[in-house]
C-alpha cells in the first residue's frame, strides 16, 4: 500500500460514500444495510469499492467469514462520525442564524408515549410545526438509558422518558405521573385467588419482570425482595411474558386497564403493591444554542405547564 498517497479535497460524492460506509458498519454488514439505505447490495458494493479506491485503503473484509472492519476501517469509521457530526453542527449553527428555525431536530420517545393522550404529542407537534414549518423532525422510539446518554452526548436534542432518577446535566419538564401496580395474567398462581389469600411470601415467590434499570427508592422498596427473573424495558414486550401466566410485572395503570377489562390481567394487592413513575421531556442543560430545540421545549412547557401536575421526585 502506498503510504505517501494524499487524499486531497472531499466533495459531496465522497460524503455520500462515507455515510453509506457508516450505515454498513452500524448495521453490521452489507445485507443488513440494504433495507436501511434502500439500495441494492451490488450498488452498495460499488460505493464501498469506489470509496476504498478514493482513500487508497481497504476498509472492511466481506465474504463467507462475514463482515468485519480492518484496522484502517475502524479509524475511518471513527473519523467519519466526527466529520458528519461536525457537518451537522455547522448546518445547525447556520440555520440558527436565520430568521426562523430550520434544520434537523432529533426527538426520541419511550414506547407508548407517542399515543399516550397525556403526553399531548399530537398537540405539541401541530403547534410546533405552525411556528417552525421548515424544521425537519426525526422521531424514534428508544430505551430510556440510551435516550439519557444520547441527549447528554448531543446525539439527541430532546427525549420523552419515564424517569426513575434525575441526572446532572439534564433539564426535566414534568409531563404527568403514572401509578404503577403489580399485575399477572391467567394461569398465574395468583390470578384466581382472593386478595385475602395473597400474602407477601407468595407475591415474592412469583417470577417478576423488571426494567433492568437502577430503580429509584420507591421502586426499590417494592421489588428488592421479589423474584427478579425476566428483564424487559418495553411494556409491549412484557405482555407476552405476562400472558404466559408465568410472570408478574408492575405496569402503569393506564396501560394495563384495557387488558384488565378484557380479563387478561388483574392487579395484585393494589392497596400496597404500587409505586409512582414520572414522565418528562429531557434536554441537555449546556447544549449549544438551537432555535428549533428551544422552540420545541417552549411548546412542551406551554402545553403542559397549565395542567398543574407536580413531579413525584
Amino acid at each position: 500500500m502506498n503510504r505517501k498517497y494524499s487524499l486531497g479535497q472531499l466533495g459531496d460524492y465522497e460524503i455520500k460514500q462515507l455515510k453509506i460506509f457508516k450505515t454498513i458498519v452500524e448495521c453490521g454488514g452489507f445485507s443488513a444495510a440494504e433495507a436501511q439505505l434502500n439500495i441494492s447490495r451490488p450498488t452498495i458494493s460499488i460505493h464501498i469499492a469506489n470509496l476504498e479506491s478514493r482513500l487508497n485503503l481497504t476498509l472492511c473484509k466481506r465474504g463467507r467469514g462475514g463482515f468485519s472492519l480492518t484496522e484502517e476501517g475502524k479509524v475511518i469509521y471513527e473519523q467519519t462520525q466526527y466529520l458528519l457530526d461536525a457537518l451537522e453542527g455547522f448546518r445547525n449553527t447556520i440555520n440558527n442564524l436565520s430568521s426562523s428555525p430550520s434544520g434537523l431536530l432529533k426527538v426520541a420517545l419511550s414506547d407508548t408515549f407517542a399515543t399516550d393522550e397525556r403526553c399531548q404529542m399530537t398537540d405539541i407537534i401541530r403547534r410546533f410545526h405552525t411556528e417552525a414549518p421548515d424544521v425537519e423532525l426525526k422521531m424514534t422510539v428508544e430505551h430510556m438509558i440510551d435516550m439519557e446518554r444520547k441527549v447528554l452526548n448531543d446525539e439527541l436534542d430532546i427525549a420523552f422518558i419515564p424517569y426513575h432518577r434525575k441526572l446532572e446535566g439534564l433539564e426535566y419538564i414534568h409531563l404527568f405521573s403514572d401509578r404503577c401496580y403489580l399485575y399477572c395474567g391467567p394461569g398465574n398462581a395468583m390470578f384466581d385467588l382472593d386478595d385475602a389469600n395473597i400474602n407477601d411470601e407468595l407475591i415474592n415467590s412469583i417470577p417478576l419482570i423488571h426494567a433492568g434499570l437502577k430503580p429509584h427508592d420507591e421502586v426499590y422498596a417494592q421489588i428488592s425482595e421479589m423474584n427478579l427473573m425476566a428483564v424487559s424495558y418495553h411494556y409491549e414486550a412484557r405482555m407476552a411474558l405476562l400472558l404466559s401466566g408465568v410472570y408478574a410485572s408492575f405496569l402503569p395503570e393506564t396501560f394495563a386497564q384495557p387488558y384488565v377489562e378484557r380479563g387478561q390481567l388483574r392487579a395484585i394487592a393494589p392497596q400496597r403493591r404500587f409505586y409512582t413513575l414520572g414522565a418528562a421531556a429531557i434536554s441537555k442543560k449546556s447544549a449549544q444554542p438551537n432555535r428549533a430545540r428551544s422552540l420545541f421545549l417552549e411548546t412542551v412547557r406551554g402545553i403542559h405547564s397549565p395542567t398543574g401536575n407536580t413531579a413525584p421526585y
